[in-house]
């Protein structure tokens, strides 16, 4: 690889933290709630693992917070190609403040057309799923030949033209030799928000191929009756437990008399005594469908957070989980995993991305993951 094409969607991920499950049509409130940018960061990790295996391939960017400032700070001299200030008449301040990036996907698309005119080998972008679309249109509209690969950054990420990690991705970025068709895949967040999971085949593209590009999510069926009641029947008197997103993890709470939100975060703390049914107390729902700040306010010790994986993908904090920050996993003693049996024999391994690497480690290494009433598995956190 000879030349590379660099843009960042600067506001990708925003509303994850905050409970919004998404950044689309949701900025203003994002912002309004005190969201940070996580996409700039994402995206200098990325490049500075290009740049230790690459440092003389040549790099194409947009300007300011839309890629070339990561690639200054991983070691490049960019090449700019498109400024968003030469757009319209508006000050751009993407040279600045991430978080008060006025850029639309109109950018994005702007971006990859001038990117494209550079003949670039590789087209990277930072985003979520929203900005793979608009990538992916691009590249069918111009020659539909040229690869692209994307730094997860995303609050929802379906598509399986992701990297894992962005580290991950700087890698096969720089050492790649072969690609092949994946699948550029959205969701409807406005039903996201509201429960639903609506996924529609947006694009098929040309991808880079490793092993560290994850599958696009796959849906796993199946009854986790009994995996939900053996849980409710050992919930400690007294304990704190934060409810990560997803059916698994609904189907405990509702075993526990509570009403979950599908992709929310909820946060409940058991009562002092087991009830007739062998569960602790009736408990106090503490909090639902939280945002971070939500669920740092109420939590006291002890604290068990649970989760399921991602079907097909592995990733039990860093995807469609953003609320459960770094800052709320430190204070947890315990973290349970909970996934139905036939979801674990399409996972080789349980993955985390949460943007610290000292939580990170800590939470790799082999887990018990609860896979039915009296049944665990163990598997591997890498």
């Amino acid at each position: 690889m000879e030349s590379i094409g660099v843009v960042v969607n600067p506001i990708a991920g925003m509303g994850g933290r905050v409970g919004l499950k998404g950044t689309d049509g949701k900025l203003e409130e994002a912002r309004r709630r005190g969201a940070e940018p996580r996409a700039p960061d994402r995206a200098r990790e990325a490049l500075r693992s290009l740049h230790r295996r690459a440092p003389d391939v040549t790099v194409y960017a947009a300007a300011g917070v839309m890629g070339e400032r990561a690639a200054r700070d991983a070691g490049y001299e960019p090449t700019v190609v498109y400024d968003p200030a030469d757009r319209t008449d508006r000050s751009s301040p993407t040279a600045s403040d991430p978080a008060a990036a006025d850029t639309t996907a109109a950018d994005t698309r702007a971006a990859v057309e001038a990117l494209l005119e550079c003949d670039v080998d590789l087209v990277l972008f930072v985003g979520g799923d929203g900005t793979a679309v608009d990538v992916a249109a691009v590249i069918e509209e111009g020659d539909g030949d040229t690869p692209m690969l994307g730094v997860p950054a995303g609050v929802k990420i379906y598509s399986s033209v992701f990297g894992v990690t962005p580290a991950d991705t700087g890698r096969i970025a720089a050492e790649f030799d072969r690609v092949e068709p994946r699948e550029v895949n959205d969701i409807d967040e406005d039903a996201y928000r509201e429960g639903e999971v609506r996924t529609e085949l947006r694009a098929v593209v040309t991808v880079p191929v490793a092993p560290a590009v994850q599958s696009g999510k796959q849906v796993s069926s199946g009854s986790v009756d009994s995996l939900a009641a053996g849980f409710a029947r050992e919930v400690e008197p007294g304990r704190t437990y934060v409810f990560g997103p997803g059916s698994t993890v609904g189907a405990i709470e509702r075993e526990l008399g509570l009403d979950p939100s599908p992709l929310g975060v909820d946060v409940w703390r058991a009562g002092p005594e087991p009830d007739d049914g062998g569960a602790a107390g009736r408990g106090e729902l503490l909090a639902r469908d939280a945002a971070e700040s939500d669920i740092l306010e109420v939590l006291t010790d002890p604290v068990t957070i649970v989760v399921s994986p991602i079907g097909g993908q592995g990733f039990i904090f860093g995807r469609g989980n953003h609320q459960i920050s770094p800052a709320v996993i430190r204070q947890a003693d315990e973290i349970a995993v909970v996934a139905a049996g036939e979801k674990l024999d399409d996972i080789d391994s349980l993955r985390v991305d949460t943007d610290d690497e000292d939580v990170d480690d800590r939470l790799r290494g082999w887990l018990q993951v609860r896979t039915g009433r009296f049944t665990t598995r163990l598997v591997n956190v890498v």
